[in-house]
């Protein structure tokens, strides 16, 4: 038998010496990407016109990822702005920054890939290019706004007092849904502390299946930057589009453009969406809701009993949404998109909502 040589010993004991200093010794734990608030704002209703400052610290974060804020205020609205959607993390691992208020707030440790919504429904989870998420409860006491209902053809409507992301950032303003002595419903867009607020009203129950029937009058006037939405809403849907059926009266900022349309969300596949020429005068929109088919219906209403002529009409066999928890909601807004600015106020009547199962 040969005997080793040097270097084979030599090599051997090398190996052994480095299994020692490795494998003998415990290895150190990775220490795992956390985010965690230092500074919170008080809780509040929220709005446009309100900031305070947030703060916090990462632990665990690379030097290429960004912080991301979102304030909750209905749905999570991302902060500062949709503009400005990251925050930097300074060299000692703090953040800060300065947002609107909410009732709760998020913050998200992300990679620099990631690309926020300008709002949302749902915080996205922990995976991909979301690292770390905490939330926590705005400081202080918090006295949400009294509930405001009024009573609209035989049925129970809330009134709106929240942002809303619909058609831009939009505030609401109780003030600006009301019924007159004949029980018609009045929606209004107003200036008001030189702000433009809009209008809703959602019905306190579900229906499901079946007609759902709008007589409005004349919208000709409507400014090209307003909006009215007659649909249906699922807070809590999201994977059924919200169960979202829409009639639509915008120009949304185009003279040029047809000032109707039919929806079956999500509005940006094409089949989802008709569009048709709003005549003036008092009209009568509907849509029905069954199993595989939504039909929608646009007819002149010329009184009680009399024949209406059909002005448009569509049906939808796809994407079709089956009931839950879906409510009636009736809304009128300011496009912020548009590309002409608001310049007058804007009011609409409907006269009477009917729901026929």
């Amino acid at each position: 038998m040969k005997p080793a040589s040097t270097w084979s010993v030599g090599a051997s004991l090398w190996v052994a010496l480095c299994l020692c200093t490795t494998g003998c010794q415990p290895r150190a734990s990775a220490i795992a990407p956390s985010i965690t608030f230092s500074e919170v704002p008080p809780a509040s209703d929220g709005g446009p016109g309100k900031l305070a400052p947030v703060s916090g610290r990462v632990t665990g974060a690379r030097s290429d990822q960004k912080v991301v804020i979102f304030s909750k205020s209905g749905v999570w609205w991302i902060q500062p702005l949709t503009a400005r959607p990251f925050t930097d993390i300074a060299g000692d691992s703090t953040w800060k920054n300065d947002i609107h208020l909410g009732t709760e707030y998020a913050a998200l440790l992300v990679d620099k890939g990631y690309r926020p919504p300008a709002t949302t429904e749902l915080l996205p989870p922990v995976g991909g290019a979301v690292i770390a998420v905490a939330t926590t409860k705005g400081t202080g006491t918090f006295l949400p706004r009294v509930r405001k209902t009024l009573t609209f053809s035989g049925y129970e409507w809330e009134i709106r007092q929240i942002s809303s992301n619909r058609g831009g950032a939009n505030e609401y303003d109780a003030a600006n849904a009301w019924t007159d002595a004949d029980g018609a419903l009045h929606l209004k867009v107003a200036k008001r502390d030189g702000q433009w607020t809009s209008a809703e009203v959602a019905m306190t129950r579900s229906l499901g299946y079946g007609t759902y029937l709008f007589v409005v009058r004349d919208t000709s006037h409507l400014d090209p930057a307003v909006a009215l939405s007659l649909l249906t809403w699922d807070d809590q849907g999201v994977e059924q589009n919200h169960r979202e059926l829409d009639i639509e009266i915008s120009r949304w900022g185009d003279l040029a453009s047809k000032d109707g349309q039919y929806v079956v969300q999500p509005y940006y596949v094409a089949a989802n969406v008709a569009r048709f020429a709003v005549p003036a005068g008092r009209l009568t929109h509907s849509f029905r809701g069954e199993p595989g088919r939504a039909s929608f219906k646009t007819l002149r209403a010329v009184g009680s009993g009399a024949h209406e002529p059909v002005m448009a009409q569509h049906d939808f066999t796809s994407g079709v949404p089956v009931p839950g928890n879906e409510t009636v909601r009736m809304n009128l807004y300011y496009f912020r998109f548009s590309p002409t600015l608001l310049e007058k106020e804007a009011e609409i009547v409907i006269e009477k909502f009917q729901y026929l199962p």
